[in-house]
């Protein structure tokens, strides 16, 4: 038996561990209503934020909301994940509908990130992952990932993001390997993706031209935009390096991806909505945000989650700023 042959067989041994079919029925059953609230919720504190800003107009309230709107930003990515995969609303209109509003105000074409997105849970670790770019080769060092995060704070990698959420061909820079996402998907699926790429590129400047002719476009630059090319950048790499950076092995979800364990007061600046527990996203993708907390205890009590990438966020910190490099299994 090769080594490749006994990984796949340890994983296909974990995964009969897992949930069982009852709990699967029920975890993957969406409730409007949880979704609901998620949504809410989100856009509810970015309204509280842009009214607490205004009222006390100073650099001290300014700049910390800055960084809480990022954070907010941040949650409408995610919600914009769940719709990508469907687990907003049943009724599809109303999950895409409402999955592209919350990508398309932070200049996400959801349409597009379901196809990319998609690629990512099936080649996970593979040369065609259009998340390697921002996951593989850690740990490189403390002062490696400092000067990237630090790139990121500044905006000159905000293009770069948002390339990828646009769907263009990724190079990864540790394989050389050139991919491109929009090639491996229908021409329905390209062609609702293209058309929702005008749309979610015009948005910016519909909304600058809305906050132009109402006065409120200095709000709208140092609250809305800047916080979305700066302090955006550098959650959205850091997250992705927590749940997949500094593993090795590469043969399962179990061992490629992680889940970081915290405080739920701690969870929101970078997992809101329940996205720490990877783990259990990559193996049961069709289980919603506000059920992920119960998959994970069940799959502990089974035994599945033995020998897996969960952690608790300080220790991934550790592994992610270290200076030597894992060997990759």
């Amino acid at each position: 038996m090769t080594a490749e042959t006994a990984q796949g067989e340890e994983f296909r041994v974990k995964a009969r561990k897992g949930l069982k079919p009852q709990d699967i029925k029920r975890l993957t059953r969406i409730s409007p209503l949880h979704s609901t609230f998620s949504v809410i919720l989100n856009f509810g504190l970015i309204v509280l934020m842009f009214a607490i800003a205004i009222t006390w107009w100073t650099p001290w309230v300014v700049i910390p909301l800055v960084i809480g709107m990022a954070m907010a930003q941040h949650g409408l990515m995610v919600l914009s994940h769940e719709a990508a995969h469907y687990r907003l609303y049943e009724t599809r209109r109303l999950n895409d509908t409402i999955g592209r509003l919350c990508g398309m105000v932070v200049g996400i074409s959801m349409f597009t990130y379901r196809v990319v997105h998609r690629l990512h849970h099936n080649h996970l670790y593979e040369p065609n992952d259009p998340d390697m770019a921002l996951m593989a080769g850690y740990p490189r060092g403390k002062l490696y990932l400092l000067k990237k995060l630090g790139t990121d704070l500044i905006g000159l990698t905000a293009h770069k993001n948002y390339a990828y959420f646009f769907g263009a061909p990724a190079i990864n820079e540790n394989t050389g390997a050139r991919s491109d996402p929009m090639n491996d998907t229908s021409p329905r699926l390209r062609q609702t993706a293209r058309r929702d790429r005008w749309i979610v590129a015009a948005t910016p400047l519909t909304l600058l031209a809305v906050a132009v002719a109402t006065g409120w476009w200095e709000a709208y630059l140092l609250l809305w935009i800047l916080p979305m090319i700066t302090v955006n950048q550098v959650i959205l790499r850091f997250r992705a390096i927590l749940e997949h950076g500094a593993v090795t092995d590469f043969s399962s979800p179990f061992t490629a991806a992680r889940t970081n364990l915290m405080p739920r007061w701690i969870a929101w600046t970078l997992f809101p909505h329940n996205v720490n527990f990877h783990i259990e996203h990559h193996l049961y993708p069709s289980i919603p945000h506000y059920h992920l907390r119960e998959a994970h205890e069940l799959l502990k009590q089974a035994g599945a989650l033995d020998g897996a990438e969960v952690c608790t966020v300080g220790e991934t910190f550790r592994r992610v700023f270290a200076d030597r490099k894992p060997v990759a299994a």
